[in-house]
């Protein structure tokens, strides 16, 4: 197996945002990845405090372990995030005391091993699962979707402004099998732009959250462990463009009104204000880390505190 390289962004602040410190309460990283920030909570929290943390990706928890064997108030489950009220359960753990952290889009390891087929700067098969388990991957997107599907996913997710030519181009040229036929494709499809952004991008980012079902599947979860927080607790979530900003920012804007039921209704049933936001407008990477790391200039963070 390659050596699992991340680079943990905004380490410091997303974890200084839980206020774990000496803290003996339940703590949970709901993307292990390269172990970063699990890690800094575990060296922070006291022995008697706990960390529960989960990645669907065997690379990532394989790597994680070693690096994180010395902790026995570790407990890494292989599952997704989606899955953590069930996990918790199971675990016997009815409610979040502490905190929860969110690091959310595909790591550098994942970006970078050429076999996961999630970058165009590499040849590979068309994959770009974070579950490598999964019978869903890009090929299926790319070969079996309708162009009007296509079209849709291009456009929500990606937010490309030549969808349709995308569109046309691909369901043209099937079948597509790997990363550098698809971006080769695109790249011919649309209309030169002097931009620093390769003309896939967009596309392959699209691609991506749809094979892995990333936003739903995040607003879902994001919405449910509100429900999971005790009193105190944190939520600090990192997200790396603007389609996972927003949901992270309606969500928890929703949670801290003094009432989210419609309008119609006469009399409040929805339990009023269940978060108090710790920052209005999100934090993003310093200035020395971005210029350590220029992809972390895309990070925000946004925490909120259980009420």
């Amino acid at each position: 197996m390659e050596k699992f390289n991340h680079y943990t962004v905004m380490l410091n602040e997303t974890v200084d945002a839980l206020n774990c410190d000496g803290s003996d309460k339940i703590f949970v990283d709901a993307t292990l990845g390269g172990g970063g920030h699990s890690e800094l909570i575990l060296k922070k929290i006291s022995k008697k405090g706990r960390l529960i943390s989960f990645d669907v990706d065997m690379d990532a928890i394989n790597a994680s372990k070693k690096r994180l064997r010395e902790y026995d108030n570790l407990t890494i489950i292989n599952d997704s995030y989606v899955n953590i009220a069930k996990n918790l359960k199971d675990l016997g753990i009815e409610k979040i005391t502490g905190g929860i952290i969110f690091d959310l889009g595909a790591s550098y390891h994942q970006l970078t091993t050429a076999a996961r087929g999630f970058s165009f700067m590499k040849d590979a098969p068309l994959d770009m699962r974070f579950n490598t388990s999964s019978n869903f991957s890009a090929w299926d997107v790319v070969n079996k979707y309708k162009e009007r599907e296509l079209v849709e996913i291009f456009s929500k997710y990606g937010e490309e402004h030549f969808s349709k030519r995308i569109a046309r181009a691909i369901v043209n040229s099937r079948p597509i099998n790997t990363t550098m036929e698809l971006a080769d494709i695109i790249k011919k499809s649309t209309p030169h732009v002097n931009s620093k952004i390769h003309p896939a991008t967009r596309v392959f980012q699209a691609i991506r959250i749809e094979v892995n079902n990333e936003l739903l599947n995040f607003e879902n979860t994001l919405k449910e462990v509100v429900t999971l927080l005790d009193t105190g607790a944190i939520i600090s979530v990192l997200t790396f463009h603007s389609l996972e900003d927003r949901v992270a920012k309606s969500v928890l804007r929703n949670f801290s009104l003094n009432c989210r039921c419609d309008r119609g209704v006469p009399v409040c049933c929805c339990g009023g204000k269940m978060l108090e936001l710790v920052n209005k407008k999100p934090l993003s990477a310093s200035e020395n880390e971005v210029k350590a790391n220029p992809p972390s200039r895309s990070a925000k963070l946004r925490v909120a505190r259980r009420v």
